[in-house]
């Protein structure tokens, strides 16, 4: 069965871990569009509906975490925690270690 590489598509293309060239293959291109055509609860609802789950060990639905926000005028911030501490977790150590030695290899 062949699996296809959707986080570690980039590794093989010399920069790959860089912003400009994750911008070129349509990066964010759904971030804008959120941005653009819907308001916070659209994307959420959105996000709820394609069951999307974040990548730690317990795949906890990330729309349902996002109702969680309680609504304000305040700016919300993202906080992104890249803890290895479950097991269900140790993969994105794979990835982080990949990105960070392309860099430190190239410089960029």
């Amino acid at each position: 069965m062949a699996f296809e590489k959707v986080l570690s598509v980039a590794f093989k293309d010399e920069g790959g871990h860089n912003l400009d060239k994750y911008l070129s293959r349509d990066g964010y291109a759904g971030a804008r569009k959120a941005l653009k055509d819907f308001d916070p609860k659209e994307v959420s609802a959105h996000v709820k509906d394609a069951n999307l789950r974040g990548r730690g060990g317990a795949g906890f639905p990330a729309g349902m975490k996002w109702s969680f926000v309680p609504e304000t005028d305040k700016p919300k911030y993202l906080c992104v925690n890249a803890d290895e501490s479950e097991p269900g977790t140790f993969k994105d150590r794979q990835i982080m270690a990949y990105d960070l030695s392309r860099t430190m290899l190239t410089g960029n």
